[in-house]
């Protein structure tokens, strides 16, 4: 197969890897929430059960997602890549995904279409070679010279089992580098969902997905749908600390209270296109909202930046980190007597304004 690549200049590259250092540090070091926007999910309650006539150790948290059977139904969400420091984090990431039995999604593989010399920082295989692993490229990049080609590309080279195409409009217009061609971006999507072999997953990267897009992007033959709802990390505030210039930085803080909330985002999509699989993200921080998560139609959740800061320090620290979250998930379901997901999702939510 013909080898495809977008070609930049040495300057171009240079600074997309150091746009992707920057994520990482601004991330880990700045307060990039929301300044009064929530998830939405802390509105939702549980009626509490204290009869649930099952044991806990019966309960049962294993899911199906794209073809892969999942021990909990938990995805690492895309965060990084492109960087000597993106390579550390993903490999101790996709270790304890791999050690948990859950899915891991890449950060945008875009550098190392532009650079191979970069993919090593994406590549996780040889020591996660059993879980569900999602490559990751901008949306976007196909109205500037990506084709089905690299996508396909992309899912090779890191033996991905799937491909998320992201959708980050707001984050785009808010770069001074970014790229905001977003004209019929439809029609390409859908010949990647017929073009590539491997499922396509559309997700936002933050700001959430509504019901006419949910509906849009199934009727052009997504697998999936994370609708990675505000609430969590604001990339607004992210691209604010990263300007340099007083026009840009007041710009983007405008914008740090934008977007729909997750919990929003997973009941209107659930609504709009009940059959597809639904990947809740956007300030996912313990398993008690991965359960109300799922009883508002989630299949699984996306858990990124109480992971990030784990894997900057060690493997160990991201197992940890998700343990909590999978024996949260459990006792909550065992205190509303859900045996299992299919239990949970019909679970009664009561919601308190």
């Amino acid at each position: 197969m013909m080898l495809l690549l977008i070609t930049n200049t040495a300057g171009e590259m240079r600074l997309h890897q150091k746009r992707k250092a920057d994520h990482i540090r601004i991330s880990l070091e700045e307060d990039v929430s929301f300044a009064t926007l929530t998830t939405g999910l802390e509105q939702y309650h549980f009626v509490h059960c204290a009869l649930p006539e099952i044991r806990l150790e019966d309960v049962d948290i294993r899911v199906n997602l794209l073809g892969k059977s999942l021990e909990a139904p938990l995805l690492i969400s895309s965060m990084t890549g492109g960087t000597p420091l993106s390579r550390d984090i993903n490999r101790r990431l996709a270790e304890a995904a791999q050690a948990l039995g859950i899915g891991m999604g890449l950060g945008s593989l875009r550098a190392a279409l532009e650079d191979p010399s970069l993919l090593s920082t994406y590549q996780v295989r040889d020591v996660a070679p059993n879980i569900l692993l999602l490559a990751n490229l901008g949306a976007v990049q196909l109205n500037y010279g990506y084709t089905v080609d690299h996508c396909r590309r992309a899912v090779e080279w890191v033996e991905a089992d799937g491909l998320i195409l992201h959708l980050n409009p707001l984050q785009e217009a808010l770069q001074p580098e970014g790229q905001t061609d977003f004209s019929d971006l439809l029609r390409k999507i859908e010949a990647v969902c017929r073009g590539l072999e491997v499922p396509v997953v559309v997700k936002e990267v933050g700001w959430g997905l509504s019901a006419r897009v949910a509906r849009q992007l199934a009727d052009a033959g997504v697998a999936a749908l994370d609708v990675a709802g505000a609430g969590g990390t604001s990339w607004s505030q992210v691209e604010m600390y990263r300007s340099q210039d007083p026009v840009h930085q007041a710009v983007a803080a405008a914008f740090r209270d934008w977007g729909i909330p997750t919990a929003e985002a997973i009941r209107e999509v659930h609504q709009a296109v009940p059959h597809l699989p639904i990947i809740a993200s956007g300030g996912i921080r313990d398993g008690i909202q991965v359960a109300k998560a799922i009883a508002l139609g989630a299949t699984a959740c996306g858990v990124a930046r109480p992971l990030l800061s784990a894997a900057a320090e060690s493997t160990d620290a991201v197992l940890q980190a998700l343990t909590v979250i999978i024996t949260q998930l459990r006792i909550a379901m065992f205190a509303v007597g859900a045996v299992d997901l299919r239990a949970l999702s019909q679970a009664p939510l009561v919601r308190r304004d």
